[in-house]
């Protein structure tokens, strides 16, 4: 078996604009075609909004070159801290906040949230509250024991990660270790939302192909519930077979899993 990718990898090859055509492009987009972008879309409304999760600070870990993940986020918390490994992915999420021009169209998904925000048309509006609330974007490694290192902020209310850790950890010890290393960002009683893919290896970028973790809904609430967390929300979106679409990426399912963090472990 090939390696697994390794960070300075995604540091050379990783390219954010491509990444975003390749996964999100409206129509031919990997999670659009298999429903996964309004799956998490939907859920992390949910989660905002009836799912009681709010409050003063929340960090995304590993969002990429991505927004959508924060658009309903933004409505509860004051302030946002966007943490990601690669240089051009920061400098990617640093052009959206400063409303460069050439940079990927987030128009569907901004439709999608303000609809079921009941605000419909509403996108400018929703594009600008979400650029005042991401305070800062920050160079981030979860294999450490403080992520954000050097930085230090105080715990959060919230942690949020989509699309990040199967491609960080390289088996499910590594995975258990991130999970206490974000854990540690956390106050008690905080939650942490993860959006995954189940049963994948590899996702395609380009020309380049990075290795994933096979995951199982199994082990990640396993995994959560042995540090110290009580899966609130758990929710599972198969993945009708595509051969083109599984060459790019093999996933056969999405996963959105909310906890809450009940004790230090």
């Amino acid at each position: 078996m090939a390696t697994f990718t390794g960070t300075q990898v995604y540091q050379n090859d990783f390219q954010p604009k491509t990444y975003l055509d390749t996964y999100y492009g409206a129509v031919s987009g990997v999670f659009i075609k298999d429903g996964y972008m309004d799956f998490i879309l939907r859920k992390m409304h949910l989660a905002f909004t009836t799912g009681g999760v709010k409050g003063d600070t929340m960090i995304d870990i590993g969002p990429g070159p991505a927004i959508y993940q924060e658009l309903s986020a933004c409505e509860v918390f004051n302030e946002i801290t966007a943490a990601d490994f690669t240089d051009r992915n920061r400098e990617y999420l640093e052009k959206w906040r400063k409303s460069e021009p050439g940079l990927f169209d987030w128009t569907p998904a901004l439709k999608f949230v303000c609809n079921l925000e009941g605000r419909s048309g509403k996108l400018a509006e929703k594009e600008e509250k979400l650029r005042k609330t991401i305070k800062r974007v920050v160079k981030c490694d979860v294999t450490k024991s403080n992520p954000l290192d050097p930085l230090v902020l105080p715990k959060v209310d919230c942690v949020l990660t989509v699309g990040c850790l199967e491609c960080a950890c390289k088996d499910e010890e590594a995975y258990g270790k991130v999970i206490r290393n974000l854990s540690s960002l956390l106050k008690v009683g905080g939650h942490i939302i993860i959006g995954s893919i189940l049963g994948s290896t590899i996702f395609r970028c380009g020309s380049a192909q990075f290795s994933l973790i096979n995951l199982s809904e199994g082990f990640l609430r396993k995994v959560l519930t042995e540090n110290g967390f009580f899966v609130v929300d758990a929710e599972v979106l198969p993945r009708d077979y595509d051969k083109v679409m599984f060459d790019i990426c093999n996933h056969t399912s999405g996963i959105f899993m909310l906890a809450r963090k009940m004790k230090e472990v």
